[in-house]
């Protein structure tokens, strides 16, 4: 028998998570049967999206989510003990799989485990990033609702998040002017290095003049990561014909009843003939392998950087939780158990 040890949901978030919103459970795990495999997880993501997930959750359930996990105990041939693997299981440090997950939404259908095996100078870790979901929405979300053309401009907020970092990098393969901001001064640096072509910070610039600044000909491609009041002001600097990225609203995501009202954008929406996609990942599924591909190319040729934001310690999962929705994470965030 195994223990081990989850991390569930203790009580409903006010606002901003805290870490005592979450607890530790130790549970005995019962022994395999046939087909089936023990896992133990060696890398954990934290992601924005489970902020919103965790309102539709049971107190006392398992935090959603996905890890890179190790087969230590198998009775699945197609799995065989030491086989690396991504799989949906949660905050979990070892769980017991069939070899499939269950669909991303209701309704969907179920797939294999993923297996694990990169090329050489890849890290496993990177199936949480880079070569993940993460990976994924970044390359789609500017190929496919963006579309960007050659000498086009792009705009990105929370750019040194763990999508935004990517976005840029994809966008200027496509020979697209990148603007990004972002909320301190060494972000901006590290942005610079990742080759964004201006970069400001939103909390010491006042963003209508840093658009103004870096955007003096209009923004044809947004990729949103923010909404509410910040997004209100960037409408105002699409150009015709603009294309926006919906990826995700993190304003709102720990917004209280009495924060100020947004300004309804539908008037510029309309008059600038603009396009706004909001997109999920799981839409792009079957194309996933093309997306891996390519990436795996770009990493290889040296076109493509990703930043890994470590957290030491399974136990340690709501903090870093906690922390990638204040933005302190530079790419990445993922734990390692």
């Amino acid at each position: 028998m195994v223990k081990a040890r989850k991390i569930v949901l203790a009580k409903r978030f006010d606002g901003m998570p805290k870490v005592n919103d979450f607890e530790i459970i130790e549970e005995e795990l019962r022994a395999i049967k046939d087909g089936e495999m023990l896992l133990k997880a060696e890398y954990l993501t934290v992601d924005p999206y489970m902020r919103i997930v965790s309102e539709e959750m049971n107190i006392g359930e398992t935090m959603v989510g996905h890890q890179a996990a190790e087969v230590i105990e198998s009775k699945n041939a197609d799995y065989p003990v030491g086989t690396k693997v991504l799989c949906r299981h949660g905050w979990t440090s070892h769980s017991i799989s069939d070899g499939v997950n269950p669909g991303f939404a209701s309704g969907d259908v179920c797939s294999p485990l993923r297996k694990l095996d990169f090329p050489d100078g890849i890290p496993t870790s990177a199936a949480l990033g880079v070569l993940g979901l993460t990976g994924v929405t970044a390359y789609f979300g500017v190929i496919d609702v963006c579309r960007p053309k050659e000498g086009e401009t792009m705009f990105v907020n929370t750019a040194a998040g763990a999508v935004g970092s990517l976005v840029g990098q994809i966008a200027k393969l496509k020979g697209v002017k990148t603007i990004g901001c972002t909320s301190t001064d060494e972000k901006v640096v590290f942005l610079k290095e990742y080759g964004y072509d201006e970069v400001f910070n939103y909390k010491k610039e006042d963003l209508d003049a840093a658009l103004k600044r870096t955007a003096p000909n209009g923004i044809d491609c947004y990729f949103d990561n923010v909404g509410g009041k910040f997004s209100s002001t960037v409408l105002r600097y699409l150009n015709y014909g603009a294309r926006v990225a919906i990826c995700g609203f993190v304003s709102q995501y720990n917004r209280l009843q009495d924060q100020e009202k947004v300004p309804a954008p539908e008037g510029i929406l309309l008059w600038q003939n603009i396009s706004v996609k909001g997109f999920l990942f799981w839409e792009y599924r079957s194309q996933f392998p093309k997306a891996y591909e390519d990436m795996i190319q770009w990493l290889q040729e040296g076109k493509l950087k990703h930043k890994e934001w470590i957290t030491d310690g399974f136990e340690n999962m709501p903090k870093a939780f906690i922390g990638q929705l204040s933005g302190e994470n530079y790419g990445k965030p993922i734990v390692k158990a």
